[in-house]
């Protein structure tokens, strides 16, 4: 596993991050969901109602500069998407991969769930190939797979903790 750079979190509601956040925010979401993965409608209505975590470098890391956009996600309110909150839209910038910054980004993410949320379970639509990494958290698939935007997904379920 290659090296982790340390990272500075920004959590925030939509309405609370500051423009820069934003503009960096949906810059590395394009970069993957869509350069990377193919064209979709990220822009889906839900960020507006949505707990958004990011991740900057707080120290310059190989040929990224200290500041730069390299981990998000948003979580989603209870009652839009599904009953739970939603943890969705989990990018990682190609740089870091092979770091288990994702798996603390997720972490992370789960931490601010629970908080804000105590006691109830979150449901996910996850990339059918990340089954195993999702279920490290404790996610168990719900159904069976489906297509989203031309990629193979499973709904998968965490259960409240206690």
């Amino acid at each position: 596993m290659a090296e982790r750079p340390p990272i500075a979190w920004t959590a925030a509601r939509f309405e609370g991050l500051s423009t820069d956040d934003l503009y960096d925010a949906l810059q590395l979401r394009a970069r993957v969901f869509i350069l990377e993965q193919g064209p979709y409608l990220d822009l889906d209505g839900l960020d507006r109602h949505s707990l958004h975590l990011l991740g900057r470098l707080a120290a310059p890391w190989g040929a990224l500069p200290a500041g730069e956009a390299v981990l998000y996600l948003r979580v989603v309110d209870p009652g839009l998407k599904y009953d739970e909150p939603s943890i969705g839209r989990v990018v990682a910038h190609a740089a870091l991969r092979g770091t288990g910054l994702g798996r603390a980004l997720v972490a992370e993410g789960l931490r601010h769930t629970d908080a804000a949320w105590p006691g109830q379970a979150n449901r996910i639509s996850a990339q059918a190939h990340l089954q195993r990494f999702y279920a490290e958290f404790g996610y168990a698939p719900v159904g069976e797979p489906y297509s989203e935007d031309t990629i193979p997904h499973i709904q998968m379920l965490r259960p409240a903790q206690r």
